[in-house]
Formats: C-alpha cells, structure tokens, sequence
C-alpha cells in the first residue's frame, strides 16, 4: 500500500467514525429540538427575515464589521457552491435519489439550527487580542459558558482551522477544468496530474488576491457575485425544468420512495441513505457546523435575534432550493446512474439538456460558486487561526490555505470529501451541544424582539 492509498484508506475511516450514529442524532435531534422549542418561528416570521435582509432595519452605528445582506452573502458564498453542483451529484452517485430527501429533512429543521446558533453569534460576541468585535462558536462558548467550556472552544477552532481548507472545492474546480478544457484541447495529456498543479496555481493566486483583504473585501465581493450567479444558474436549471415538466411528479415520487427504500444504490441501505443526506446537507448549507456562525457574527447589528433572522434564509436558498434544482436536473436527464461523479456529473446533465451553452453556463457557475466559497472559507479559518495564536498570525494563515488548494487540485475526490466531512463533524460537536446549553437564553431574546416588534 502506497501513501496515497493509505491517506484515502485514513480519510474515509475517519469521516466514517465522525459520521456516525451519535452525530446524526446530535444534528437531526437538535435541529427538531430547536425547531419545536422555537415554537416554529424559522417559519412564522420569514417575510419578516426578508424585510431585514432587505435592509429596512439597518442602521449605519450598530456594531459590526458588514451589513445583513453582506453577511448572509458572506455566509452563502460559502454554501451556496460546488455544495450546490458537485455535493448534491456526490450525493446522488453515493446514496441515490432518496439522499435528497433527507438533505430536505435537514435543511428544515437546519433552519431552526441556523436560527440559534446564529442568534447566539451576536448575543455572545468577544473581542480577539486586538480589541475587535469578533463572533463565532469560539466566542459563543467562552462567552456564554464561561472558562470551564474553554476545551470545547479550543476544539472547534483546531477543527475549524483545517476544516476551512477549501480541498472539495479546489478539487472540483480542478476536475472540470481538466475534463472540459485539458482532455478536448489535448493538453496534458500524459501527465493530468501536472494539468491540476497547474489549475491549483492559478486558482490560489486568484484567491490570494481577495482573501488578503479580510471579511470587508469578502463581504463585498460575495455580495456582487453570489445573488448574480446564483439567478443565471437557476434560469438554466429551470428552462430544463421547463422543458420535461410532465416529468417532474415521476422524479419526485422516485425521491420519496427511495428515501425509505434505497433501491437505487448498489448495497444501499436506509440508515447509509439518511447519513449521506444529512452529510451532503450538512456540507451544503452547514447547518449546526459552526462556519456560518463565524459570517453572521460579523454582522452590524444590536439585535441578535434580527440576525439569526437572516441567517435561517440560508439552509431554504441553498438546500430547498438551489440543491433542489440541480438534484431534478440530473434526475431528469437520465444520467444519474453514470460512472462520473461529482461537478462532472452535472456538467453532462447540462450539457445533455442545453448542449455547448449548457456546458459553458455551467463552467461559468463552477469558476465563480468555486471562488466565493474559497473567499468566504479564508475569513473562517482565519477567525479560528486569531483565537488560537492571536491576530498576528491569520496572514500566516493565508499562506498555508493559499497552499492547501493547490494540494486539493491534485489529491483525489475521495481524500478531499472525506477530510472535509470528518472536521466539519468535528466542528458541530462543540457547536451543537453549545447552542443546546445556551438555546433558553434565545428564546428569552426572541421573545422581548418579537414583543417589541408588535407594539
């Protein structure tokens, strides 16, 4: 056995025992928790949630370091992503059509999660060695929970630290650069893996040029690419949907019913179904994971509940809806049951529906979701680096991120999905049992706003 092999070997056990059993009752039966205790207001107040993501509340003094809609951005250039192309056809590949069930499953009760943790991220902000606001699961811990909780803070930053390497993401961007561009062109021909250092390298310099700049350049960036992107995806997806809408109840049904079933998956079972739903979901809108604690906390707001608010919109645009439409896109096509995997998977369903423009539109989605996340990822593990060893070191920290994608560009699929999955468990456990302790004091919150807010 070869390091490669071992490394692959290591990652899927490893993100095998983080994924397991206890974990999943951990994020499912918190978010149900949350949900019930919450007495359902992710979904009572959601026209509220828009109008203060349309700016109506905000005030140029609250503290902070960007706006409602940056933040939500910011946080869904994170989420919304090769999540939304590459994660939900790796779930389709991996657990079949039933895994999108269960990604809605989550996505539901994940905004309630999204409601609390994000809550807390305002509710329990500290200050980092150089005297500025900063939030976070990090945070939410020393600050609510006191010193004796200092381990679990400690925990989740290590995790985050590497957990933020954006590895799925740089290894996708660099697979469709290699089958659309490299393979047609004849271009590395005989040595790919020489064609991915390369994509690697210039996809970190690219990076470099934003994530140097800190949560402001970020927020702002993300703010002009993300909700542009976003709709020229969606009118693509939908034009197929259009086109084979008789389908859609057919490829509906075949969702539920292999939901509960697994019929669909070589081998498949129920419980490996339900675990690659919640992981791709978890990985998707990262619900309960902590990362877009760290986005929300930044936000310029006094109100915690106003931006846990905003924050439950991104589990309904990232899953419901955008990971959604590209699932019934590659269900409709009927390529679902190709060898490929992964963003290429989706490119041939485009592709199959809208032929060369299909293909570019998509390449376009994947360059510009694959640049967002690493930006809004760069602001996360440096947050965690600033926690652990003070703010002099998040700029060394860029350095070894800047680094880590080119290692993504030519590292497998597998290695890259499984480290990722593995540290992202590992950031919920702290982030989950935090919010847990900590939801009553949210509620009490939630109820003097929303008293307020009817007078």
């Amino acid at each position: 056995m070869n390091f490669i092999e071992f490394l692959d070997k290591a990652m899927a056990g490893f993100s095998g025992f983080m994924w397991g059993t206890p974990l999943v009752v951990l994020l499912v039966g918190g978010g149900i928790y949350f949900t019930a205790f919450s007495r359902f207001i992710p979904f009572r107040y959601f026209g509220h949630a828009v109008n203060i993501l349309r700016g109506k509340y905000d005030k140029v003094n609250d503290p902070g370091q960007i706006n409602h809609f940056q933040a939500l951005s910011s946080a869904l250039a994170s989420t919304v992503g090769m999540g939304n192309i590459g994660g939900v056809a790796l779930a389709i590949h991996t657990g079949g059509p039933g895994a999108l069930f269960w990604m809605w499953i989550s996505a539901i009760i994940g905004m309630a999660t999204k409601f609390f943790t994000c809550t807390l991220s305002i509710m329990y902000r500290g200050k980092d060695d150089a005297g500025e606001i900063q939030g976070g699961p990090m945070y939410v811990i020393q600050e609510g929970l006191g010193k004796k909780f200092k381990p679990l803070a400690m925990l989740f930053s290590i995790a985050g630290v590497f957990g933020c390497f954006v590895l799925f993401q740089a290894n996708q961007l660099a697979q469709i650069v290699r089958d659309e561009i490299y393979v047609p062109n004849k271009l590395f021909l005989n040595s790919p893996d020489l064609g991915n250092l390369v994509t690697g390298i210039c996809t970190a310099f690219i990076v470099s040029l934003v994530v140097f700049g800190g949560i402001r350049r970020i927020g702002k960036v993300a703010a002009k690419l993300v909700p542009f992107m976003v709709v020229i995806y969606l009118v693509a997806a939908f034009i197929i949907l259009i086109k084979h809408f008789s389908d859609i109840p057919d490829v509906f049904l075949t969702i539920i019913q292999d939901a509960f079933t697994g019929d669909a998956v070589l081998g498949g079972s129920l419980g490996m179904i339900i675990s690659v739903g919640i992981k791709r979901a978890a990985f998707s809108n990262e619900a309960g994971i902590g990362t877009e604690a760290m986005a929300h906390g930044a936000a310029k707001t006094q109100e915690p509940v106003r931006e846990g608010l905003v924050a439950m919109l991104g589990p309904f645009i990232d899953t419901i809806v955008v990971c959604s439409i590209t699932a019934f896109v590659i269900l409709i096509s009927g390529i679902e049951s190709s060898e490929v995997n992964g963003v290429t998977l989706t490119t041939m369903a485009f592709t199959n529906e809208l032929g060369f423009p299909g293909k570019i539109l998509l390449m376009i989605a994947v360059f510009t979701f694959s640049l967002t996340t690493m930006f809004g990822y760069s602001y996360y593990g440096r947050k965690c680096t600033g926690h652990l060893f003070g703010t002099r070191y998040k700029d060394v920290y860029n350095w070894f991120y800047i680094f880590a994608i080119i290692v993504a560009s030519v590292i497998s699929i597998d290695i890259a999905i499984n480290f990722v999955d593995g540290l992202f468990a590992l950031m919920a456990v702290p982030t989950m049992i935090s919010t847990l302790l900590l939801s009553p004091k949210v509620m009490q919150a939630a109820k003097k706003y929303f008293a307020t807010l009817e007078q």
